[in-house]
């Protein structure tokens, strides 16, 4: 029926859920509480630890490419991105926050799977630990929203 609403929006269940998390070594300090912010989030939410996936690259504009390995490798109900970029004196910053999140939708939409893209882009450090925890639990409610609406849909 269209136009109906069928009560899936904010939906947040994650029992039985598979989460791929993809974390940018780059900014670590941040890049470590996004991280965990995240994964208390999913375990809170009732996906359990066994069904966490969790690996480390160098850098933002290494985590589409691990995405996209572990999309291809399968079993994910959704990934996560979790990266920080701060802004600084030369146009590399406007590079990797623009290659970084096209790469991240472009799996996302490739293999039709939800990804939270929790890739921080700050123009300083500051702002970056001002995000960092709210920021990596709502990576973890996006994509367990979107993995019960994209169910229900189905």
């Amino acid at each position: 029926m269209f136009g109906a609403d069928k009560g899936t929006a904010g939906k947040l269940d994650g029992k039985g859920l598979c989460i791929g998390i993809v974390q940018a070594r780059f900014n670590e300090s941040i890049t470590n509480a996004l991280a965990d912010a995240c994964r208390a989030e999913l375990l809170a939410l009732g996906v359990t630890e066994d069904r966490i996936d969790h690996v480390r690259v160098p850098g933002a504009l290494e985590v589409p490419i691990a995405l996209q390995a572990m999309a291809e490798k399968g079993g994910y109900d959704a990934l996560i991105a979790l990266g920080c970029i701060i802004r600084g004196e030369t146009y590399h910053f406007e590079l990797v926050a623009n290659e970084s999140a096209a790469g991240v939708t472009r799996v996302c939409l490739d293999y039709q799977l939800p990804i939270a893209n929790v890739i921080l882009t700050t123009e300083n450090l500051e702002q970056a630990v001002a995000r960092q925890t709210d920021k990596g639990r709502d990576g973890a409610r996006v994509v367990i929203e979107m993995c019960n609406l994209l169910d229900d849909l189905g």
